[in-house]
């Protein structure tokens, strides 16, 4: 009898496998399709935030942006406006100078008219 109990729990053990490895193979299916789920949600979660930093880093960087070319204009304005200062004062010495010119010229006739002085 032994013998036959021995054949019979082979049988049963060659039947149950099978089943054992299908019922593993099923569950280890559905843990890996929950587990891929859950990545995928993680992934999203985790692309929706860094969308959200990357919108605040970019609207961050703007806002110094635009502060600094105000202030680049600020400052090339005050530049522009030292510079004309400074034309107009050169224009003017100028002006000055040609009057000063003309006015020696006058002088010197002048002088060679009534004195008979050369200064040339």
């Amino acid at each position: 009898m032994p013998k036959s109990t021995g054949k019979q729990a082979k049988k049963r053990q060659s039947r149950i496998i099978p089943r054992i490895e299908k019922l593993l193979t099923e569950q280890t299916s559905v843990i890996l399709q929950a587990v891929d789920e859950k990545l995928s949600a993680q992934d999203k979660r985790m692309e929706e935030k860094f969308i959200a930093q990357e919108i605040r880093m970019v609207a961050s960087v703007d806002k110094r942006l635009a502060k600094m070319e105000e202030r680049f204009a600020k400052s090339l304005d005050e530049l522009t406006k030292t510079i004309d200062k400074f034309l107009k004062g050169l224009t003017d010495i100028e002006q000055e100078f040609t009057f000063m010119k003309e006015d020696l010229k006058r002088v010197k006739a002048v002088l060679r008219e009534k004195l008979g002085v050369s200064l040339d």
